[in-house]
């Protein structure tokens, strides 16, 4: 079913699209980016002339200019009665959009696959003839896949027998299942700001009312304004990733646990905790990795997810909730009429795989690091005035450019081979122009090429921009 966009909410999802000159051709470039970037999905109807030019101080002369140029390059159309539509990426744009085989691709922060997963799957495909003659997939899970997950939260501090354990298709689909179960339409969640915006999506599409925590790369989580959104907000349920944020790469204290804990147990909010990255530490090697926080109290109800698709590999798609049995009764009653569970093949690869999980994670972290290392010498080297976090974990770090201008240089940047995006995706009411989210989860040799083109292209993106920004941005350096 198509659907509307107004245009305040546009301007939101717009940020500081005013990024070089004629404005018709900025906000053409941001409507197409947000295309790009699927936060604009097909066949949504955008806001009309006057409306849109309302909401954005601009003349309605410039809103036609720019809905123009978007139907040049096939991003709209727009129709008598219907208004101005988005379209599905047709042949100009996807070649636009298309990541050959030359190109550097991060706008995905996914390693490769562990180097040992190839040797796992043919290890279990020598039992095919015992798969297959099993169903194939249940809405559970394997209950020796959901045991292995069982003790190694165990292991953790967090009792868990296998009852407290659904398996699903990937963390996506688990952060889905839990926004559709705990979620009803209106109903206030309590979101980290910048996030995962797959997840502010998720949420958002079953009804949830955001509302954002900010995080800080040097700073980390602000706690007052926290402990206030939990007292007067009373939300039914709060998503945060407090091992290696994504994308920020920020860890809670044990100070910052307790502070979010003692606030949801008074609030009565449900606590879902994201830990696909927080095993991903690139500071140590095996046997001396950080312990994940247990992030338990007796008080709080908190919910768990996890998965392979980090630690292990994208495509192997693996995923899990950690949850009291009631809830994940709850949640298979929900899961099947939507989803018939995961493929019992996959299944059998994780079970060995987790067996294997300190040998994986060394690996991992000598890899991370690498590419971490790289990325930031070449950053220090090439970009000196951009603030260049190095974070302990996790697969990307938030820089920070010195002009709110993300936007146009991932747009710049993607001539040149490189997709990237813009830190107003990771937002959740607006903001982020000055970040930058930039995964290390590729070659060396792919990151270093990558800060060149950054580096070329930014003294241009940065001279392209109106006079209003460049003087307000010298004002505050």
């Amino acid at each position: 079913m198509d659907s509307r966009i107004t245009a305040r909410a546009l301007s939101v999802a717009l940020g500081g699209w005013r990024t070089r000159e004629p404005a018709y051709e900025a906000l053409a470039d941001g409507i197409r980016l947000l295309c790009l970037d699927n936060r604009l999905a097909p066949r949504t109807t955008l806001p009309a002339e006057r409306e849109l030019a309302a909401a954005l101080g601009l003349s309605r002369a410039t809103i036609a200019a720019a809905y123009r140029s978007l139907r040049g390059t096939g991003h709209v159309e727009s129709l008598r009665g219907s208004g101005t539509v988005t379209l599905p990426l047709g042949r100009r744009a996807f070649a636009r959009s298309h990541v050959a085989d030359d190109d550097i691709d991060l706008q995905q922060a996914s390693p490769a696959a562990w180097p040992g997963l190839a040797g796992v799957i043919s290890e279990v495909a020598q039992d095919a003839a015992a798969l297959v003659a099993r169903a194939g997939y249940d809405v559970v899970g394997n209950p020796a896949l959901r045991a292995a997950i069982a003790d190694r939260y165990t292991a953790r501090g967090i009792p868990t027998a296998p009852d407290e354990v659904i398996v699903t298709t990937g963390a996506q689909s688990a952060i889905h299942l839990l926004a559709a179960t705990l979620v009803r339409r209106g109903e206030r969640v309590l979101i980290e700001t910048p996030t995962y915006p797959h997840a502010a999506e998720a949420l958002r599409g079953a009804g949830a009312r955001l509302v954002g925590v900010p995080v800080d790369t040097a700073t980390g989580w602000d706690l007052d304004r926290a402990v206030q959104a939990f007292e007067r907000t009373r939300p039914v349920a709060a998503y945060l990733m407090p091992t290696f944020q994504n994308p920020t790469g920020r860890s809670m204290t044990a100070l910052d646990q307790d502070v979010v804990l003692h606030a949801a147990a008074r609030a009565g909010t449900v606590l879902i905790i994201d830990e696909t990255t927080a095993e991903l530490d690139i500071e140590t090697t095996a046997g001396g990795a950080r312990e994940v926080a247990a992030f338990r109290d007796p008080h709080a109800e908190v919910i768990h997810i996890g998965s392979l698709g980090k630690t292990v590999w994208g495509g192997l798609r693996v995923g899990w909730i950690r949850a009291d049995a009631d809830v994940i009764r709850r949640l298979v009653a929900a899961r099947a009429p939507r989803d018939l569970g995961t493929p019992e093949f996959e299944q059998q690869v994780a079970t060995r795989l987790l067996a294997r999980m300190p040998e994986i994670l060394a690996q991992r972290s000598d890899l991370l690091r690498v590419g971490r290392d790289a990325l930031v010498r070449g950053l220090h080297a090439h970009l000196p005035e951009w603030g260049v976090p190095a974070p302990a974990g996790g697969v990307a770090l938030w820089a920070e450019l010195d002009a709110p201008l993300s936007s146009a240089l991932v747009m710049a940047v993607r001539a040149e081979g490189l997709y990237l995006s813009p830190g107003a995706r990771f937002a959740v009411d607006g903001g982020h122009d000055r970040r930058l989210r930039l995964p290390f989860t590729a070659p060396p040799e792919q990151l270093r090429r990558a800060v060149e083109i950054l580096a070329d292209a930014w003294p241009r993106v940065r001279s392209a921009a109106p006079t209003a920004v460049t003087e307000f941005v010298d004002a505050v350096i």
